[in-house]
């Protein structure tokens, strides 16, 4: 990951997953690529070049906004209402008997997901490490395997000889509510208003254009365009309101982490 230092625009580091493209479509092609620096990299990474101030905001994953204790520039970000498709677990025994998971080295937020639906549906609590999301290799040297992200996209679970998990399905089925895997996100004491003028400009530039995302980004990623029209259409949600805000205070609790975040998340 790199960045061109120019002090008249705000650093910005996304997420290099397709769920990312619709809220930085503008930044790349609209009024706000004007604003800003732009950088990408996995979600685990962006957190930490958020938390090293590298970046001045980034779509960080909820678990580390918790832990850095970050501001929550409100309106848009990641989630899912029901099955979400690229928040995949994978197991090669009986979910009941799953006592290690192998989780994909870019996953923060996915790995307490994870966490809760295994000990609140399943009653297990099983140790994680993390490995690079290849799936038989995964399993090779664990019961289970999450993966996220594109590479999740890449794989057809129903196809496959394990049994899986949609973890945004997992979710709902737990909570009725819906799931909120990342916001934009920085320092306390970042100018929210300023910053929320370009996140939102930025998502609604890609909101007009999701076909053409999907046409310009599918292929080069190795997912079907059917698939990511999908994907971008009704498994993501960007748009995050008051039902968010409750959903994101639910897994905060359930997971154990900081509980200020979602009081401080403006719908």
């Amino acid at each position: 990951m790199y960045l061109i230092r120019n002090s008249s625009k705000i650093r910005v580091g996304a997420v290099s997953y397709l769920n990312t493209v619709p809220l930085i479509w503008g930044m790349l092609h609209g009024a706000e690529r004007e604003r800003v620096e732009l950088s990408f990299a996995i979600p685990s990474v962006c957190a930490a070049e958020v938390e090293q101030e590298r970046v001045q905001i980034g779509l960080v994953p909820v678990a580390e906004i918790a832990r850095q204790e970050l501001e929550i520039v409100p309106g848009v970000g990641i989630s899912c209402s029901g099955p979400v498709r690229s928040i995949l677990l994978f197991s090669r025994v009986p979910w009941k008997r799953v006592h290690s998971v192998a989780g994909d080295i870019g996953s923060r937020t996915s790995i307490e997901l994870a966490r809760v639906i295994l000990r609140e549906r399943y009653g297990v609590e099983p140790r994680f490490t993390l490995e690079e999301p290849v799936l038989d290799e995964m399993l090779a040297t664990s019961e289970a395997a999450l993966i996220i992200g594109d590479p999740a996209l890449r794989i057809a679970p129903q196809d496959t000889p394990y049994e899986w998990l949609d973890l945004g399905a997992e979710w709902m089925a737990l909570t009725g509510l819906p799931m909120v895997f990342a916001a934009w996100a920085g320092k306390p004491g970042i100018p929210i208003d300023s910053l929320q003028r370009v996140t939102l400009g930025s998502y609604e530039f890609g909101k007009a254009r999701i076909q053409e995302i999907v046409e310009r980004e599918s292929s080069s990623r190795q997912i079907p365009e059917l698939l990511a029209t999908r994907y971008l259409r009704e498994h993501i949600r960007f748009e995050l309101g008051t039902n968010e805000k409750r959903g994101l205070r639910a897994f905060l609790d359930l997971a154990d982490l900081c509980p200020h975040t979602a009081l401080a998340f403006r719908a």
